[in-house]
């Protein structure tokens, strides 16, 4: 208790905005006028629903077949790593490693660019071309022969995928309410999961070419074709707004922006404002979310790029290397269906989740550390443990998409989350050192630290969380809760582009 009160101290203490003049455009929302033109209008339950059963149904699939194929492109490496990449393209030392990291430095690269743009130009348009543009470049991928070609080809590709996570958390917040969030959000998450077992499968199918090019060049032939489609059909069907979405009528439109505008957070607003950039810097939950994802991407390495070494270092066959990853998909896959679902039906469990989940990493990661290197079936377990990460860093996504208001204030706060994902990414696979083949004992260490940070931040992020709401009820006129009256103002800021640090009216979802 005596650590909330200390919170208490700093709570409110960021620069507040400028006054919101109502009718400067800059501050409206870019739905604002569909909103304002129907504000009270009454829904009808079911026409709610089918709205929201036409939204599912033209956006999720979108997202969920994108992530799959981004999740499987950047870790086309740990699949061709099998079937002779490294001889193929004349890497050595740590080159591998390297390969790893370059990805991320493109990626950290892109992320303030392209939440910049994702902000400006129209966000399913935007997000669509550059499906199109990694597609190409994975493409090209074969007719590397040296780590040189391989490092710009990772560098490139990173560049342009940096804009999947952070353009899907502003999509989530766009079409659906806060408590709807988690079950989406982990509807596409969970292909990380699907991706780990069907790149394995894929990988399994590949091993068993026997003529034509190089195996590990047919790898990146399959994603990057598949990627080029995906990014073909998202232009022809992702809507960049709900008032301009083809497959809802007007009055379906005004019924999408009326359903999301009670997060208090707006739709979307298209102006960079610069006292929401000194907000994000001042906001602790900008800073808590960045140590997060550092301490969460760490061990990242072991589940993407070096998992194929790792299971390979316990005794098993090339292609066992391949089926064995399925065990570990399946455990991402349905612990982050399982967390959708759980916080989608209790709203306020989400650092809860977080907690759970990354308890069960640290005790995988500790497995590995302390097992012995005969024990192969218990270390291949305590990896498997380790694919409970994945849900737990997907919940710290809806921190972005349900707590954090002002469009500028969310892309970069988004922007400063990738940029701590990308700091752990490029920490992770250089922690896999050559010389400790094939036990990488170094590795499985980094791996227990960074679960270990991970929690103790989720832990303040929570505090903190709660320790502001419990603040504003108080201030609140009924001391409690908000009054009916609050609830509009609330609603009304939001649609305004005000920041979750101004609006005295929003409440964190915990």
């Amino acid at each position: 208790m005596a650590t909330i009160t200390a919170f208490d101290k700093d709570i409110e203490t960021i620069q507040p905005s400028p006054p919101v003049p109502s009718e400067a455009s800059s501050q409206l929302d870019d739905t604002y006028e569909a909103y304002k033109n129907n504000q009270g209008l009454e829904i009808g339950t079911e026409e709610a629903k089918k709205v929201l059963r036409k939204i599912d149904l033209h956006v999720v699939p979108i997202l969920f077949f994108t992530y799959l194929l981004q999740y499987l492109d950047k870790n086309g490496i740990n699949y061709a790593s099998a079937f002779g990449l490294e001889e193929g393209t004349n890497l050595s030392g740590q080159d591998y490693s390297w390969l790893g990291s370059i990805f991320y430095f493109g990626y950290l690269l892109g992320q303030y660019p392209s939440g910049y743009l994702l902000q400006r130009l129209p966000i399913a348009k935007f997000l669509g071309f550059a499906t199109l543009g990694w597609g190409i470049i994975l493409l090209t991928t074969p007719a590397c022969t040296s780590f040189a070609g391989m490092a710009t080809n990772r560098f490139l590709l990173g560049l342009l995928e940096a804009t999947v996570n952070p353009g899907f958390v502003l999509i989530m917040s766009m079409w659906y309410t806060s408590a709807e969030q988690p079950l989406r959000l982990e509807s596409y998450y969970c292909t990380n999961g699907i991706a780990t077992m069907f790149g394995g499968l894929i990988g399994y199918a590949v091993g068993h070419i026997t003529t034509g090019l190089p195996r590990w060049m047919y790898l990146f032939l399959i994603f990057g074709a598949t990627s080029t489609l995906m990014g073909v059909i998202t232009l022809l069907v992702l809507p960049d707004l709900p008032t301009t979405a083809r497959f809802l009528t007007e009055h379906q439109r005004i019924i999408a922006v009326e359903r999301v505008a009670g997060n208090r957070q707006g739709v979307k607003n298209r102006h960079f404002k610069k006292y929401q950039a000194w907000q994000t810097l001042q906001d602790p939950k900008t800073w808590i979310l960045f140590v997060m994802a550092v301490g969460a991407q760490i061990p990242n390495a072991a589940l993407t790029s070096f998992s194929s070494l790792i299971i390979k270092s316990f005794g098993v066959d090339t292609l066992g290397t391949q089926y064995l990853q399925i065990p570990g998909g399946a455990v991402q896959f349905l612990s982050l269906i399982a967390g959708g679902f759980v916080c989608t039906h209790w709203p306020n469990s989400r650092c809860i989740t977080m907690t759970v989940a990354n308890s069960l990493c640290i005790i995988g990661a500790a497995m590995l550390v302390a097992l012995p290197a005969s024990n192969k079936w218990g270390r291949l377990i305590a990896l498997w443990l380790c694919y409970f990460q994945g849900l737990g860093f997907s919940m710290s996504l809806t921190i972005v998409s349900s707590n954090v208001a002002g469009y500028t204030k969310k892309q970069l706060t988004g922007a400063a989350l990738f940029t701590g994902y990308c700091v752990g990414n490029i920490i992770g696979p250089q922690t896999f050192k050559t010389s400790e083949k094939p036990g990488y004992h170094s590795a499985y260490i980094a791996m227990l630290i960074g679960y270990c940070v991970k929690l103790i931040a989720v832990l303040v992020l929570f505090a903190y969380m709660w320790s502001v709401n419990k603040k504003r009820d108080r201030e609140s006129p009924s001391g409690i809760h908000l009054t009916d009256e609050e609830e509009k103002a609330a609603v009304e800021a939001g649609m305004h582009d005000v920041t979750e640090i101004d609006n005295k009216g929003f409440r964190y979802i915990l």
